[in-house]
């Protein structure tokens, strides 16, 4: 992809930090490209270059290298010439290097560690890619960008940077001196097609039966929690989720960055803001969700629950907001609620730690655990009902759990989306909607391999 100059080395070792490196990375040379690329900045100006559109910026760019080419004797064919122009448009108007993986739909997170290593995440499993900076400089150049264009700065003074792209892609920036080894971007991308349950299910990340399990749960208006780790795919669950909802009712949603694409005509959408240059100006998302409750929602989506906002969201489910759903970082759905008691505390109520279990155990109803497998196959592994309490324990009860039954040929996991069989607690709210006999058949089904 690089241009290389008579005389530069093209040695590069065939493995970096024990990965195989790809042979585009390898001996990929700059020194041409540097000459053109500094002589084209010198003639065009950034501000002229940001109000032109990328065809006509690209065109004159083209013009230029060719132009260039021929004034110093550069031997660059068209190809050459095209590659750099692209690359240089890309550097003016957008993120530079990572433009091509950003619009690479097979690649859902881009992970920058300095200037000469990119790694991306591909069907779950990360792969070192063909993708180098210039030098630490040019990655800090685009993190510059990403910071400029919501007003906030990146630099020694401020080292960290949490934004989203245009197209609401999520990133993370930390810059020497946090980070040791240069300036490291962190980037997941904002799913541009929308995954309902019939493609969860060609997935394998949930069975036909499960999945009709969990949407009579949403249509029948039960409060959902969705837990997982980083990357388990828990906003995408949310989204499949969020379909069932009847497109008759107002549904506030509050997102730290706006990722949930909600297809019902009455949506509205709250996002948190960070502070400003000055360190002021935050609105976090528990501001944002005791304004939403004055906003007359019928469902109430917090994007994810991570600190005294889950109090709110407690009271918000246990006063009349039936419906509501979030997610959580868990492992399991009895971490998870240990997670909502400790996020509770921070809320600065004096309350004891039996009132408020029995607030999540008289909000929640569902707490869907996912996972991403070592296959790199995001499940549904579990699917636990918030029963009550006994003493000063919460009691949990499975209707649905994953089971592994080993390993297939090609190393994808080999299991089955096992239902248990028992009767939930909340049956009675399924049959005012009339789903209950569904919803039963859906727990009596065989079990399903995935």
């Amino acid at each position: 992809m690089g241009l290389k100059a008579k005389g530069d080395s093209a040695a590069a070792p065939a493995r970096q930090n024990g990965i195989p490196v790809p042979a585009a990375v390898r001996g990929r040379a700059v020194t041409t490209a540097d000459v053109i690329r500094d002589e084209i900045l010198a003639r065009i100006e950034p501000a002229v270059a940001v109000q032109m559109t990328a065809p006509a910026l690209t065109e004159r760019v083209e013009a230029l290298v060719a132009e260039i080419a021929d004034e110093r004797r550069l031997l660059l064919n068209y190809r050459d010439q095209r590659t750099l122009a692209a690359e240089m448009v890309d550097d003016m108007l957008g993120l530079g290097p990572l433009e091509g993986l950003l619009r690479e739909e097979a690649v859902d997170d881009i992970l920058v560690n300095g200037a000469k290593q990119v790694f991306v995440e591909r069907r779950g499993k990360l792969e070192l890619s063909p993708v180098t900076f210039r030098n630490d400089a040019h990655v800090l150049h685009v993190a510059q960008r990403i910071g400029s264009s919501i007003g906030r700065r990146i630099d020694e003074s401020s080292p960290m940077l949490d934004a989203r792209l245009a197209d609401g892609s999520r990133v993370n920036v930390i810059i020497p001196p946090l980070a040791l080894r240069g300036p490291t971007l962190s980037i997941r991308k904002f799913a541009r097609h929308f995954i309902d349950f019939s493609r969860l299910a060609q997935l394998g990340s949930a069975s036909p039966e499960l999945s009709r399990a969990l949407e009579i749960a949403a249509r029948c208006r039960l409060n959902i929690l969705i837990s997982g780790g980083t990357g388990s795919g828990k906003t995408t669950l949310l989204n499949a989720m969020s379909g069932f909802i009847d497109p008759t009712e107002r549904i506030i949603t509050i997102e730290d960055a706006a990722e949930l694409q909600l297809r019902q005509p009455h949506v509205v959408q709250l996002e948190t803001r960070p502070p400003n240059i000055e360190g002021k100006g935050a609105i976090n998302a528990r501001e944002l969700l005791r304004n939403a409750l004055r906003m007359r929602p019928d469902r109430i989506i917090v994007g994810e629950v991570r600190g005294p906002e889950a109090f709110d969201m407690l009271q918000a489910m246990n006063t009349g907001h039936n419906g509501s759903m979030s997610t959580i970082h868990a492992n399991s759905a009895r971490d998870a609620i240990a997670r909502v008691e400790d996020m509770v505390l921070t809320a600065s109520v004096n309350l004891p730690l039996r009132a408020i279990r029995s607030q999540a155990v008289s909000a929640l109803d569902v707490i869907v655990q996912i996972a991403r497998m070592r296959d790199g196959k995001r499940r549904i592994i579990e699917v636990t009902e918030v029963v009550g309490m006994e003493g000063e324990t919460v009691t949990l009860a499975t209707l649905f759990a994953f089971k592994y039954l080993g390993e297939n040929s090609d190393g994808s996991l080999h299991g089955v989306f096992e239902p248990t069989g028992l009767r939930p607690r909340f049956l009675p709210r399924l049959e005012y909607y009339g789903l209950a006999k569904a919803f039963l058949a859906a727990l009596s089904a065989k079990e399903r391999a995935a």
